[in-house]
């Protein structure tokens, strides 16, 4: 019996595609990475999937999970393997509303789960601009963050319970709705962020929280990024911490959205070196409910408080959404980021991590070191400056391999001496296995491979990304 013969018994030959018919799923988002995949795989059900990898173990075939494919560092190349999309995977097998839980599949569209928590008057806080097409294996398996990071976390705080596929085809159901479990090694935590090298995320329990009743929403202009973080700190402590995003813009990037964008328009008349979108989001009546005058507490709050510190001169200017339509312009020009960067062609990505004090510092020595390796490159940078994450972007003069790992190496060089991390939110994938090979602790790296081993011993699951080899 053929191997698609095989495969087509546990998923039925609609779901095995070969040939011509694997060709949308040969390359990521980004168009950096393609690959010839043995075959796409669509599995309805767990018990199918646990199928394809009992499979799998036995003819020692390598298996790809996908999701949206919305990822940006190649996790999802599948060159002579299974690619296996969890796209029909997609049940919210159950929603509870007094639990304040979501039961969901692993292919479950991330603005698919929105809508259902939404249905139910609460909400899922992971938000990021892939909304419509990333999937909820995609984020849990790349530990996702996005723009709410500040308030709930990235998606590993969100996640209660996991369901996976063990590499020899047993389940492993963890799909506890438990907020307190000591019994034992944290299995479910080290699923997360893995990127399919340990197991195959099935399904997910996810923690919900109350639907905010009003959104305060405003951008703003800060002489420097210490003031805006002064800013941060200000509204943290006057609202009880109910800021949701706190999203920097410089002058390089509304420069390039004004350039690519401009139906999206522009917040002010002059362009500013540092431009803030700010968001406080509330459930409690006495923040929420409009007062006589048709003003909204927490709108007014945020106007106080901006006032303030333009008497201060530490704001230049500020304009304040009052309407849905306002809230959705603000955010519409932050999320435009990725388009914007994807159109320029040649890139050396980087997303990294910093302590919100040393953002500052980490751009001024960035931009300098990239002048000095490759004079007249260009660069764009958004960042979730909460949380102290920055993607920044270098665009070279040319596309020359040992440019990109010389200035790849050189932002590195800046983040670690400043402590920060080469990978904050998008996950390593292929894109960042030489940076774990320069950078991650080589103990940690021995212990990774060691899980890897444990995990996955014929090495069949996402083979060559995340850990890089010992011998490599």
């Amino acid at each position: 019996m053929t191997l698609t013969r095989r495969l087509a018994d546990i998923v039925g030959a609609a779901n095995v595609l070969t040939g011509a018919d694997t060709t949308p799923y040969r390359r990521d988002w980004t168009g950096k990475y393609s690959a010839e995949p043995l075959a796409v795989l669509r599995p309805g059900s767990t018990a199918e999937v646990a199928a394809i990898l009992r499979l799998a173990q036995s003819e020692r075939l390598a298996v790809v999970p996908a999701g949206g494919r919305t990822g940006l560092t190649g996790a999802t190349s599948a060159n002579d393997a299974l690619l296996l999309s969890l796209e029909r995977m997609n049940r919210i097998r159950e929603v509870k509303p007094e639990a304040r839980v979501a039961v969901v599949e692993a292919g479950t569209i991330l603005s698919s789960l929105h809508d259902a928590a939404a249905a139910n008057d609460l909400y899922f806080p992971l938000w990021f601009g892939a909304r419509g097409s990333a999937t909820i294996g995609g984020v849990l398996s790349t530990n996702a963050g996005g723009s709410n990071v500040l308030r709930y976390g990235t998606t590993r705080a969100l996640c209660l319970g996991i369901e996976a596929v063990l590499a020899d085809g047993r389940v492993l159901n963890l799909m506890s709705e438990l907020h307190k479990d000591n019994s034992g090694y944290a299995l479910k935590d080290l699923l997360i962020g893995a990127e399919g090298t340990l197991g195959i995320i099935t399904a997910a329990v996810m923690k919900l929280v109350p639907q905010p009743r009003a959104h305060a929403t405003a951008m703003l202009a800060a002489p420097s990024l210490p003031a805006a973080l002064m800013l941060l700190n200000r509204l943290q402590e006057a609202t009880g911490g109910l800021v949701e995003a706190f999203e920097f813009m410089p002058r390089t990037y509304l420069e390039q959205l004004r350039d690519r964008r401009p139906d999206l328009g522009l917040p002010f008349a002059d362009i500013h070196d540092v431009t803030i979108l700010v968001e406080l989001g509330a459930t409690a009546p006495r923040d929420t409910t409009p007062l006589p005058d048709g003003s909204v507490p927490l709108t007014s709050l945020l106007e106080e408080t901006l006032a303030a510190m333009m008497e201060e001169d530490l704001i230049l200017d500020a304009i304040i959404a009052q309407t849905e339509a306002q809230r959705a312009a603000i955010w519409a020009r932050r999320e435009a980021a990725a388009e914007i960067t994807i159109g320029f062609g040649h890139t050396v990505d980087t997303d990294v991590a910093l302590p919100l004090d040393r953002v500052d510092p980490f751009l001024t020595r960035a931009l300098a070191a990239v002048e000095g390796i490759d004079p007249g490159a260009a660069t764009n940078t958004v960042a979730h400056l909460g949380d102290g994450n920055l993607h920044f972007t270098i665009f070279p003069t040319r596309t020359d391999k040992v440019l990109d790992e010389a200035l790849t190496e050189a932002v590195e060089d800046i983040v670690t001496d400043l402590g920060g991390s080469f990978s904050a939110e998008h996950g390593i994938g292929l894109s960042k296995l030489s940076s774990m090979r320069r950078r991650k602790d080589p103990a940690a790296l021995d212990l990774m491979r060691a899980l890897k081993t444990a995990f996955d011993p014929a090495g069949i699951l996402n083979p060559g990304k995340t850990v890089p080899d010992a011998t490599s």
